[in-house]
Formats: structure tokens, sequence, C-alpha cells
């Protein structure tokens, strides 16, 4: 089975239909972690990402409300617009704290069409399963939306299988399919195989989306310890670690070499398509963007898969 950027998969149990692989815009907007703005990436670089994917097949973005404090959603409806294309978007709501009474999401989400400059978005997401408000209270609000005809689908991202579930069950006593849950997943983070958030994504056909699936960028090769990654990722993966995933890195070249020599960035994401999701690795250029799609239309064996899984599974961030 190979996929290419024009073949298409359900998201969840809708009807929507999204490219196997789309793009994470975390980084659109952000200064703090990505160093966007002045000395970085601007929002040229960003629109020529965006053409870039949309020009190799692939046609969804994940954004959210916190990226960039609304500038992400901002950049992604812009472009959107400039474009004229049929782009599926998908954004996210972050319950705070002191977000307390469930018609919080509907303004949130307002604001969020209001950037985006959009009627209605593809899939709406909860952030985190953040307290006080219960998975239930927050999937009510997420069913009224529905009802109300402002999102097309409901996603989590970053719940437990026991917050998956009864998000699930929330949903489907009013008529509406759990549609995805983004969690961070690549591998360097297998956690959603051993805790059964895989397993149940598969069970209840709730689209994995995997977030993070180059590791902020470890698994593309491009940093080593005598080149580490800037910003706040220097402080997260330290040299010790840099050198431990050394090992994998190679062999992920040595497949790629076998693979007309795919990059170590597009073994990884074809790794993440191989194991039942989609992930959504971040573009800030168009080299960028051409290089994710390059993960497209072909795929590991399953022995290239058991080695790769063998290679990674003492090397977890």
């Amino acid at each position: 089975m190979h996929t290419s950027p024009n073949d298409r998969v359900k998201l969840g149990a809708t009807d929507i239909e999204i490219s196997p692989l789309g793009i994470g815009t975390w980084a659109w907007g952000d200064k703090i972690m990505w160093g966007y703005g002045a000395g970085g990436f601007t929002d040229a670089d960003l629109r020529q990402a965006f053409d870039a994917t949309l020009a190799a097949g692939v046609n969804w973005f994940d954004t959210a409300e916190i990226y960039g404090f609304g500038r992400s959603e901002t950049l992604v409806g812009r472009f959107v617009a400039e474009s004229g294309a049929d782009v599926k978007i998908a954004t996210k709501f972050m319950p705070l704290p002191w977000r307390l009474r469930p018609d919080a999401l509907l303004k949130a989400l307002r604001a969020s069409l209001d950037r985006l400059g959009l009627p209605t978005v593809d899939l709406y997401q909860t952030h985190f399963p953040f307290p006080p408000l219960s998975v239930e209270t927050w999937m009510g609000a997420m069913a009224d939306a529905v009802d109300a005809g402002l999102i097309r689908a409901v996603g989590v991202s970053n719940y437990s299988m026991e917050q998956m579930g009864r998000a699930f069950n929330a949903l489907d006593a009013r008529g509406i399919p759990l549609a995805s849950n983004q969690v961070h997943y690549s591998l360097l983070h297998r956690a959603p195989e051993r805790d059964g958030v895989l397993q149940l994504c598969r069970d209840l056909d709730i689209t994995l989306i995997a977030y993070s699936p180059l590791e902020m960028g470890l698994l593309t090769g491009k940093y080593t310890p005598e080149n580490p990654p800037p910003g706040g990722r220097k402080l997260r993966y330290r040299q010790e670690y840099l050198e431990r995933i050394q090992p994998l890195l190679a062999l992920m070249r040595e497949i790629g070499a076998g693979r007309g020599s795919k990059s170590a960035a597009q073994i990884a994401l074809n790794w993440t398509i191989c194991k039942g999701t989609v992930p959504i690795p971040g573009a800030k250029n168009a080299r960028h963007a051409a290089s994710n799609a390059g993960a497209l239309g072909w795929r590991l064996t399953d022995d290239e898969v058991a080695a790769l899984d063998a290679a990674s599974a003492q090397l977890e961030a």
C-alpha cells in the first residue's frame, strides 16, 4: 500500500477527507520557542510554505488559539483567503482555568473563526483536558457548536485513553462522532502505543493525529551534540540525549539511502503513517513543505518498521 499527497483519508468516522499528512502551525507567529520574526523566519517564508504544501497535494493545516497568541490562526486564515484553495482547517480551544462556564468555548470559537476569517471550521479540538470543568461539560459545548453549524467535527488533544473514552461517550449521546485525538507521537515518544490511546483510536475509528512527529527537529538529523537546537529546544534536549539518539538517526539514514535518498525526516514521518496515524510536521518555509510531502507515495516494509521500533525503544524523550 502506498500513499501519495493526493490520496485522502477519512477523519475518524466523519465525511471529512484529509491528506495522510497535514501541517502543524505551532511555529507560525511563535517568537519564544521557534524564533518567528526578525532574524528568523517571516510571513513571506510561511506563505511560501503554505503554497508549497498545497502544490504538493497536502490539504490541511492544524493551528490553535494559543499559537503565537492568535497570530498563527490569523496567518492561516489570510493565506487561505488569498489562495482561494479548498483547505481543511483544524484549530483548538484551550480550557484555561478562568474559563469556568461551558459558553466560554463558544466565545473562544467565535474569536478563532474571526481570526481565521471563516464561518465554520472543519475540526475543533479541546487542547488539554484541564480541570475544573469536566470532559463531559466541554463535549456538551462542542456538540452545541456542531448543532449551531460553527464546526464540522469534534476532536480532543492530549487526552488519555480514559478521557478519550468519556469524550466519545458524551458526544455519542448527542449523535456526534469523536473524530480525533491529537497527541505527541514519534519515534522518540511512543507513549500512545503503551497507554492504550493508539489501540482505542483504532477500536473506535478515531484518527490519531501525531504532533511533534519529528521531535521538534531532532529526527531530521540536523542537530548533533556539537550543533544543538536553538532557543527553548536547547534546554529541553541536552547534549547527552543528542548523543544517545545518533545510532537511531544512522539507521534512519541507512534505510533512507535504500529508498532512493529519502531523508531521516521522511523516514520518521512515514513510520508514523505506517502506525496508522496522521502526522502534522511543521513547515516554516517551502523547503520544509517539500520535504514533508516526500514522506508520501511509498511505505516502509514491516521489517524496516520493526528495526526502527527496536532502535527507538530505549531513546524516548
